[in-house]
């Protein structure tokens, strides 16, 4: 089909709902190879306040759940629902909670070079199944390279001020708007969907979205 839809997602790339929103909604796309969406990612960091470097992340989950037992409890949803979502999200492996300041850089240059999807899920891959450091220069430029970006002209990026404003500002613009949390995303710059959605509610998105784009035609 040839009308297009954009389907704007904000999010963090250590947000595990995203992670698990986004995998979902991918089931659906696959399942409707003709669906009409364009994805665009857009910033929103959980943790603004993180130091540059990032933080510990068992002091980090001390300060924000009051210790591991409130960890747990906090997590426990998550762990049930991406479980049921086939996703291994491997939380004793996450060492640091990282900044994501540099992250979303990332994918904003990859949105200029037609990537940023493929980059979006690498750097949920590595954060929630690796347990890498992607407030590290070294890891976002290796995630860049595995996907064709030049790793070279990235570094030279993240250790310039290039963009950094620019993603404070979308950041604050979405925050201004109301949204308190992510993922949220945005169907044809009208309808908000906040949340970790099913599968089969993007379906039914999509599908009225293709009924009512050739009820037009």
């Amino acid at each position: 089909m040839t009308d297009t839809v954009k389907l704007d997602i904000i999010s963090d790339p250590i947000c595990p709902w995203c992670y698990i929103g986004k995998t979902l909604l991918d089931r659906a796309l696959e399942q409707r190879p003709d669906h009409p969406f364009v994805i665009e990612w857009h910033p929103f960091q959980l943790n603004p306040d993180m130091p540059a470097d990032g933080m510990d992340r068992r002091a980090y989950l001390e300060t924000k759940f009051g210790g591991k037992e409130g960890a747990v409890r906090a997590y426990a949803p998550v762990v049930e629902r991406a479980k049921a979502a086939g996703l291994g999200i491997n939380f004793e492996a996450m060492q640091r909670t990282p900044n994501t300041l540099d992250a979303h850089r990332l994918l904003h240059w990859a949105g200029i070079e037609g990537k940023q999807d493929a980059v979006a899920m690498a750097l949920f891959r590595a954060y929630f199944e690796d347990g890498r450091d992607i407030g590290d220069h070294e890891v976002l430029g290796d995630i860049a390279d595995g996907l064709g970006m030049d790793a070279a002209v990235v570094h030279k990026l993240l250790k310039s001020d290039a963009d950094r404003d620019d993603i404070s500002a979308r950041d604050t613009q979405f925050r201004e708007m109301g949204i308190t949390g992510v993922p949220t995303f945005i169907v044809n710059g009208q309808h908000a969907v906040p949340g970790c959605q099913d599968t089969d509610l993007w379906l039914q998105v999509i599908d009225d979205i293709i009924a009512r784009i050739q009820a037009a035609d």
